[in-house]
């Protein structure tokens, strides 16, 4: 690695779950900017790590140091509120609501005003609710999602509502991006615009990424380091070329049929 500033650093994750172990003493140390991939069977531990990294489970063992901060445990909203947010491997989109009002409710994390001034309508939470509005319409724009800003959200096509899941979490300003499998469900051309979009999203939006995703043609094509997972235990990482030559990752993972294809 170079000495690019580290922004994320996990050290030494362990979770369990009553006698069973989601993941064993796992390191990460991700550096600003880059689009970093983590990869695995499933049921190799790597939502549980999201969910250590982002607050939703506390790790049995370790600690997770964010801009060089200790927010091990730390609540996911107050971890979201430090700059980190995330996806889900299944959407999760407030399906009765618009388009816009979901990028809204994201934005909603920034705002000064408290909810009892709702009512009131106080000038001062009236010209907020609209700057967010604003905003939120800016940012549907910067996603090509502005045309389909009124429709309901669960309405939209797979990848549309895949797109509006990264907005929402975008609304919440943040530095740090998790991606859970953005690419599930997707064909190949759509595999390909994500790509494109990921690469938009970090250096339009100066993010950091970290993705978990099982189509190696995204994983391989977008990241430039990559963490490998089995049973809960790192068994490599390294840049592509290094992971897709590691006889361990192939065995454990990726599998004789993808090296002839790949």
């Amino acid at each position: 690695m170079s000495d690019r500033e580290i922004v994320l650093d996990a050290r030494n994750l362990t979770m369990r779950f009553g006698g069973v172990t989601a993941v064993s003493d796992f390191s990460m140390a991700i550096q600003k900017n880059r689009i970093v991939g983590l990869i695995g069977p499933n049921g190799a531990g790597k939502t549980t790590s999201f969910n250590m990294i982002t607050g939703y489970y506390r790790p049995t063992e370790g600690s997770v140091l964010f801009e060089g901060e200790d927010i091990t445990g730390t609540r996911p909203h107050e971890v979201c509120r430090l700059g980190i947010a995330r996806t889900f491997q299944n959407i999760r989109l407030f399906k009765n609501e618009t388009v816009l009002q979901n990028v809204m409710i994201g934005a909603h994390l920034r705002q000064k005003s408290r909810w009892w001034q709702a009512p009131l309508n106080l000038p001062s939470f009236n010209r907020e609710e609209g700057q967010i509005r604003d905003k939120s319409m800016e940012l549907l724009e910067r996603v090509d999602l502005h045309k389909v800003a009124d429709e309901r959200s669960d309405s939209l096509p797979y990848g549309q509502q895949r797109r509006l899941e990264i907005a929402r979490a975008l609304a919440t300003e943040p530095s740090f991006l998790l991606l859970d499998e953005p690419a599930a469900g997707m064909n190949p051309e759509e595999s390909q615009v994500l790509m494109n979009f990921v690469r938009r999203l970090r250096d339009e939006f100066d993010l950091t990424i970290l993705l978990i995703e099982h189509d190696m043609k995204v994983v391989m094509g977008v990241c430039e380091h990559i963490w490998v997972l089995d049973y809960g235990k790192l068994i490599a990482e390294g840049n592509p070329a290094e992971i897709q030559g590691n006889p361990r990752v192939i065995e454990a993972y990726l599998g004789e049929e993808y090296l002839a294809n790949a």
